[in-house]
Protein backbone atom coordinates (compact mmCIF):
# COMPACT_ATOMS: atom_id res chain seq x y z
CA UNK A 1 0.00 0.00 0.00
CA UNK A 2 1.30 3.60 -0.54
CA UNK A 3 1.15 4.65 3.17
CA UNK A 4 0.57 3.29 6.55
CA UNK A 5 -2.62 3.28 7.90
CA UNK A 6 -2.04 6.11 11.14
CA UNK A 7 -4.18 7.59 14.11
CA UNK A 8 -4.70 10.91 11.94
CA UNK A 9 -7.47 10.98 9.64
CA UNK A 10 -6.66 11.83 6.26
CA UNK A 11 -7.71 14.47 3.99
CA UNK A 12 -9.82 14.03 1.58
CA UNK A 13 -7.15 14.00 -1.49
CA UNK A 14 -5.11 11.51 -0.08
CA UNK A 15 -7.75 9.17 0.91
CA UNK A 16 -9.26 9.57 -2.25
CA UNK A 17 -5.38 8.61 -3.51
CA UNK A 18 -4.91 5.70 -1.77
CA UNK A 19 -7.82 4.45 -2.77
CA UNK A 20 -7.23 4.53 -6.35
CA UNK A 21 -4.28 2.81 -5.20
CA UNK A 22 -5.78 0.37 -3.08
CA UNK A 23 -8.61 -0.64 -6.00
CA UNK A 24 -5.56 -0.32 -8.85
CA UNK A 25 -4.00 -3.47 -6.99
CA UNK A 26 -6.75 -5.46 -6.24
CA UNK A 27 -7.60 -5.06 -9.94
CA UNK A 28 -4.65 -5.98 -11.30
CA UNK A 29 -4.31 -9.22 -8.95
CA UNK A 30 -1.13 -11.71 -8.23
CA UNK A 31 -1.25 -10.39 -4.47
CA UNK A 32 -2.15 -13.72 -1.95
CA UNK A 33 -5.36 -13.95 -0.63
CA UNK A 34 -4.26 -12.55 3.08
CA UNK A 35 -3.28 -9.46 1.32
CA UNK A 36 -6.29 -9.35 -1.04
CA UNK A 37 -8.13 -9.55 2.10
CA UNK A 38 -5.96 -6.17 3.45
CA UNK A 39 -6.30 -4.20 0.63
CA UNK A 40 -10.29 -4.70 0.95
CA UNK A 41 -10.36 -3.67 4.36
CA UNK A 42 -8.44 -0.50 3.66
CA UNK A 43 -10.55 0.25 0.62
CA UNK A 44 -13.33 -0.35 2.62
CA UNK A 45 -12.23 2.03 5.51
CA UNK A 46 -11.16 4.76 2.88
CA UNK A 47 -14.23 4.83 1.02
CA UNK A 48 -16.02 5.56 4.39
CA UNK A 49 -13.53 8.33 5.08
CA UNK A 50 -14.60 9.78 1.71
CA UNK A 51 -18.00 9.88 2.34
CA UNK A 52 -17.54 11.06 5.97
CA UNK A 53 -15.59 14.20 4.12
CA UNK A 54 -18.11 14.92 1.35
CA UNK A 55 -20.89 14.47 4.02
CA UNK A 56 -19.04 16.79 6.17
CA UNK A 57 -18.90 19.36 3.24
CA UNK A 58 -22.22 18.99 2.46
CA UNK A 59 -23.60 19.94 5.76
CA UNK A 60 -21.16 22.72 5.35
CA UNK A 61 -22.58 24.03 2.52
CA UNK A 62 -25.68 23.46 3.61
CA UNK A 63 -25.99 25.08 6.60
CA UNK A 64 -24.63 28.07 4.19
CA UNK A 65 -27.66 27.81 2.12
CA UNK A 66 -29.93 27.85 5.12
CA UNK A 67 -28.51 30.96 6.42
CA UNK A 68 -28.63 32.76 3.63
CA UNK A 69 -32.21 32.32 2.80
CA UNK A 70 -32.71 32.85 6.39
CA UNK A 71 -31.54 36.17 6.18
CA UNK A 72 -32.90 37.09 2.98
CA UNK A 73 -36.32 36.35 4.48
Amino acid sequence: MTAEPTDEKPSYEEAREELIEVVRRLETGGTTLEDSLALWERGEALATTCQEWLDGARARLDAVVEKDVSSAE
